[in-house]
């Protein structure tokens, strides 16, 4: 089978992330909504920022998930006070490069994680204008309280209407769900349909790279990776 391999306008940056005007923002606890955004990066060509709580090692599930739920409820009771948010790792973006922003987070007790919240409490602001798309993962539960946390935190956001759910009832569909997704919310790279082709029947030769900068030994149809320090896309023919 020829494989086409389409050649992506940009520079790769030190960490392997290529400055694009999407963000994502993610906060991820137990690693699904890691898994999320790292199959994000396959789809779509963004700038990536990991939220951190200040204090590390929490069990937030112990004790019956008793910090988590203290937390919530902490910023449930007094939402506009800053002292009601958690203490996250400081981060410093440019806000001004973006024009499209992603948030992924998990749900907790029905409400958007707190360390998501304590990083849109505190940037919120600077995110007024921006383009706002939200990812959102949990078990069962529904994500309306979280898209009106999102709502309350960035209140001069233009959000897209369509938030993408993922629970562990279509987990195992979600590369499919994100592509369909990234479509339907017009955060595709429209360079990608108009740039040149280049066809080769055996693979590139150099060592090929993740959205992350790190090293791979294929990727699929539709992923972006880096080779030889450009940005490629492989579709099948």
């Amino acid at each position: 089978m020829r494989k086409i391999l389409f050649l992506l306008s940009g520079l790769l940056m030190i960490s392997g992330v290529f400055a694009q005007n999407t963000l994502v923002v993610y906060y991820s606890y137990t690693n699904n909504v890691r898994s999320i955004v790292n199959e994000l990066s396959n789809h779509l060509d963004v700038d990536i920022v990991e939220i951190l709580p200040a204090e590390e090692g929490l069990r937030y599930e112990a004790d019956n998930y008793a910090i988590g739920s203290a937390l919530i409820s902490a910023i449930r009771d007094n939402p506009d006070d800053a002292e009601s948010y958690p203490a996250i790792k400081p981060v410093d973006i440019d806000f001004s490069r973006y024009d499209n922003i992603i948030i992924a987070t998990p749900l907790w007790w029905s409400n958007m994680a707190a360390p998501m919240q304590s990083f849109l409490f505190q940037n919120g602001d600077e995110m007024g204008g921006k383009n706002i798309s939200l990812i959102v993962s949990s078990a069962s539960s529904g994500i309306s309280s979280v898209v009106e946390d999102a709502k309350r935190l960035i209140p001069d956001g233009n959000f897209n209407n369509t938030s993408l759910w993922i629970n562990n009832g279509n987990r195992a569909s979600m590369p499919n769900l994100l592509n369909e997704w990234v479509v339907q919310s017009g955060l595709q790279n429209s360079s990608s349909t108009s740039v040149p082709q280049i066809e080769n029947d055996g693979k590139f030769d150099g060592a090929m790279y993740d959205m992350y900068g790190r090293k791979i030994d294929f990727c699929v149809k539709g992923q972006i990776f880096i080779q030889n320090g450009e940005k490629w896309m492989k579709t099948d023919k």
